[in-house]
């Protein structure tokens, strides 16, 4: 059964239960590069795009520049079960060691076309590290209209830690994307002599 947000009066499928995500990788980049290759949000696109069964970023539009607190960009994507169309903003921009960013997601089942909105909020931790930095991705998805079709399976306890190691590696899948996208910047930089 859901219950509401006592801050937005929301219906929330999740009845409470934060469906949230952490995954951590090491990287040979400096702190700084990993940072400034997270908040190139029109990079995303590169780094965070759809690559076969596993879904992922298709679209995004984002301004120029770093990202800073109250920036607003938009990203369509899919996975195994879903199409999303995301508006997200950046709520905490610290350089080198903090983005993070909350999305409302618009999501249609691919089968049925069954719909539901999602907020999740995505929080990148970076913290300097002999040899590159450490890089730990956290996603917390707070509220879900809905959880229809294969997406009720987040009610079940088994079928959602199941569908929690799903979510996991598909985390670590992006996280290890940014990872490479970030050590190549840095053999760049390396290269030509800038920092």
């Amino acid at each position: 059964m859901a219950t509401q947000r006592p801050d937005t009066g929301r219906t929330n499928a999740l009845a409470g239960k934060e469906l949230v995500t952490t995954v951590t990788q090491v990287s040979r980049a400096p702190a700084e590069v990993v940072w400034d290759v997270l908040a190139d949000l029109e990079g995303h696109g590169t780094w965070g795009s759809s690559h076969g069964k596993e879904g992922g970023l298709s679209s995004i539009e984002a301004p120029g520049g770093p990202a800073v607190v109250g920036t607003e960009f938009t990203s369509t994507g899919e996975d195994r079960m879903c199409r999303m169309t995301d508006r997200s903003v950046v709520t905490e921009a610290d350089r080198p060691s903090v983005l993070e960013f909350v999305t409302e997601s618009a999501m249609a089942l691919k089968r049925g076309g069954k719909r539901s909105d999602w907020t999740v909020i995505h929080r990148y931790e970076i913290a300097s590290a002999s040899g590159g930095c450490s890089v730990t991705y956290t996603s917390r998805v707070v509220h879900a209209s809905a959880l229809p079709g294969a997406l009720a399976m987040f009610k079940l306890p088994i079928l959602r830690s199941i569908a929690m190691k799903e979510t996991g590696r598909q985390a670590e899948r992006g996280l290890t994307k940014l990872v490479r996208s970030a050590e190549e910047r840095a053999g760049a930089r390396r290269k030509d002599g800038s920092t």
